[in-house]
């Protein structure tokens, strides 16, 4: 009889270049191609030890002296909104929601350009043209959702979400909305309305990326409840944001090579 050991995914590490959440800081980032038969275990397995996913790439911050960056999700059970964010559900009863497969429009692309313009005109992503927005999109070797939010009456798009689904939850891949509707708070209100997805669906978690401290971008996050960081290596409640910094330090973040050998990998033998 034959046997053959089953391939484990190759991890690389980035180019430093300057981060996009805190000033005078590095980013380096740890990654690993994501395709084959095994990609969707290999997603949900990774995306549990603070993973995300770009197109056919999956990443983690890891930066040399920084570990600033943590994986945030919610605990769907744990979850109650604020005041708050029950006036910006009611605030959006005229969004109706309509999940399709995730092809690209130039409706999409058109609304993604307004709100790069009036929110990230200086990012990493404001040069996308129509093609890259469409691999951005598009290129996803999982079982991935393009989620638009239109307004009930006149059927404009006024938001859009690229949502993977994985096997403990909804994870928000890039979002996107209409910046003239400002007073409609979309962006929380898309995480409000993933939240009652998962919920539907019997989803513990709606991941959102991740929660930088000392970031004003990133403040919002944890303006919920039921918030858990990914931080050495395991989950935690996120129970007060004081208690995490993003001070520099040569032994923030472990050896590559340590943080590779501390990856628990999927079973990746064919399940037939």
């Amino acid at each position: 009889m034959r046997h053959t050991l089953p391939i484990a995914p190759q991890f690389y590490v980035t180019a430093p270049q300057p981060c996009p959440y805190l000033d005078g800081r590095m980013e380096r980032k740890l990654f690993t191609a994501l395709q084959g038969d095994t990609a969707t275990r290999l997603n949900d397995s990774l995306s549990k030890q603070g993973f995300r996913r770009s197109q056919n790439v999956l990443y983690r911050p890891s930066c040399s002296e920084c570990s600033a960056c943590m994986s945030a999700r919610i605990k769907v059970a744990d979850f109650s909104p604020t005041k708050s964010q029950r006036r910006v559900t009611n605030r959006n009863a005229q969004i109706g929601r309509r999940a399709t497969s995730p092809w690209a429009t130039e409706a999409q692309y058109d609304l993604f350009r307004r709100y790069l313009d009036s929110r990230h005109a200086t990012g990493g992503m404001a040069d996308m043209d129509m093609f890259e927005f469409a691999a951005m999109v598009e290129e996803t070797p999982i079982r991935s959702r393009l989620i638009e939010y239109t307004d009930k009456d006149d059927h404009d798009l006024r938001a859009v979400c690229l949502t993977d689904i994985l096997d403990d939850g909804l994870s928000l891949v890039y979002s996107f909305f209409d910046p003239d509707f400002e007073r409609l708070s979309l962006g929380t209100f898309i995480i409000l309305d993933h939240i009652a997805i998962a919920r539907d669906l019997g989803l513990p978690y709606v991941y959102l990326g991740y929660w930088v401290p000392g970031s004003p971008k990133m403040d919002y996050k944890s303006k919920f409840s039921g918030l858990e960081v990914y931080h050495n290596r395991e989950w935690s409640p996120l129970s007060d944001s004081s208690d995490y910094d993003s001070a520099l330090h040569p032994l923030s973040t472990d050896p590559i090579a340590e943080q590779v050998a501390r990856i628990s990998l999927p079973d990746s033998r064919p399940t037939s």
